[in-house]
């Protein structure tokens, strides 16, 4: 990690942290991000650098604590004295924003985490996420490092095994936080997994447009909820 996180900035009005999903890298989320950018001035963080450069460097292991601490000397970084940020992350940027709230809950307005895959939570959780590496890792893996190396590669390697394994310390009835999931997942582990932490701490449940890439496959749909969702919430106290 460095001292000024990796990010991009675009749009006008309060400032919208993003957090893309996989090992971090932004890739596909251009649409929603320019969407997004007409009501928020959106920040999009990329926690390993990977499209800042980095991609092929050795990576160690990630931790979601990693990558709430970047997102918030970011966000330190990025907010005019006073203001608070919505948060947005999907996938393991779901951890992370989650993480995020846990620990450094000050200059956040509001959190929308969408399909978490926190899936120890879950009475069968450990199971489920036997089932979940398996199903993602089981067919080989692409290269973590060097000239071939790709951003599922170090997904892979390095973020998939210790995300799946975070159990967010949330608080009970946090005002400030929805745990999302995706229409398209309706039945499997993901959206299973959002209900049951927001049934767990008495947070909002809310469902999106699409499955688990439902920022990519619905962008406009999805940043017409996204935005109702933030524009609507009235920032509560730390």
């Amino acid at each position: 990690m460095t001292d000024h996180p990796c990010h991009d900035v675009t749009g006008t009005g309060p400032v919208l942290l993003l957090v893309p999903g996989g090992a971090g890298h932004p890739m596909g989320l251009g649409p929603l991000t320019e969407r997004l950018a007409r009501r928020f001035t959106v920040v999009t963080y990329d926690p390993l650098g990977l499209a800042h450069g980095r991609l092929g460097r050795p990576v160690a292991d990630q931790r979601p604590a990693d990558w709430s601490r970047g997102a918030a000397r970011l966000l330190e970084t990025v907010l005019p004295p006073g203001e608070r940020a919505f948060v947005f992350g999907t996938s393991s940027g779901g951890i992370a924003v989650l993480d995020l709230l846990a620990r450094y809950p000050g200059r956040l307005a509001h959190v929308v985490a969408h399909e978490a895959p926190c899936v120890t939570v879950l009475p069968d959780g450990r199971k489920r996420r036997e089932e979940l590496i398996a199903a993602l890792d089981g067919a080989g893996r692409p290269p973590a490092e060097g000239p071939s190396a790709t951003p599922m590669g170090v997904f892979l390697a390095h973020v998939l095994r210790p995300f799946t394994a975070h159990v967010p310390a949330l608080r009970a009835l946090e005002p400030r936080l929805v745990l999302a999931a995706g229409t398209g997942s309706r039945g499997q582990v993901l959206h299973r997994t959002a209900r049951f932490l927001a049934d767990r701490h008495g947070s909002a449940f809310l469902e999106f447009p699409g499955g688990h890439l439902g920022t990519v496959d619905h962008p406009a749909e999805f940043a017409g909820l996204l935005t109702e969702t933030f524009l609507a919430a009235a920032p509560a106290s730390p």
